[in-house]
């Protein structure tokens, strides 16, 4: 299992970062799908996603990293820094034993398993939206999604209640897993 974790991990930071390297200049401030966020705001929230990882793997609490990744994050080289926070993200989920600790969460601790998935859900999702938002191949590894949606689908009702998330939209009966996954996260495919 740990395995498989690890390498969805590492597809997700892969489809994410695949089209972070192709934002051009004049694309840093398009719309994305997510409402009211550019390309940069998408971005920067991954980014900053990826800064929170080491620390929390350490052991370190919500409170104790505090206001640290607070704002701007990408500075004058987005891509460089997304490049810099996902590589030091990767390598924390990588160190041995860090899929056996615990995480202290802003909603409570978790296994760093589940958290490990929760940010290959985020990015998932997050690199059809940078996708959608850049007018490239939005299609995400097919597999990857699969394992998104089954991660997800328990959660539907929580998901919209979050307010993080539309409410679930409907797909057709056949959908593939991007659809469902998409759909399920409110976002139309």
């Amino acid at each position: 299992m740990e395995d498989r974790v690890l390498e969805l991990h590492a597809v997700a930071m892969d489809e994410f970062g695949l089209r972070v390297a192709m934002v051009g200049e004049d694309r840093w401030d398009a719309p994305t799908p997510c409402e009211g966020w550019t390309v940069r705001d998408l971005v920067g929230h991954l980014v900053t996603e990826q800064l929170w990882v080491p620390p929390l793997l350490a052991g370190r609490t919500v409170e104790e990293v505090g206001d640290r990744f607070d704002g701007d994050q990408l500075g004058d080289d987005p891509v460089g820094r997304w490049t810099q926070a996902s590589a030091e993200a990767q390598r924390a989920f990588a160190e041995p034993g860090a899929l056996d600790r615990d995480v202290h969460l802003s909603y409570g601790t978790v296994s760093a398993r589940r958290y490990c998935m929760e940010m290959s859900s985020d990015l998932a999702v997050h690199a059809w939206d940078l996708a959608r938002a850049l007018g490239v191949d939005s299609r995400i590894d097919p597999a990857l999604m699969a394992e998104v949606y089954d991660y997800l689908a328990p959660m539907k009702d929580e998901l919209s209640a979050s307010g993080m998330f539309a409410p679930p939209v409907p797909v057709p009966d056949d959908a593939g897993p991007q659809d469902r996954t998409l759909a399920l996260t409110g976002r139309h495919p």
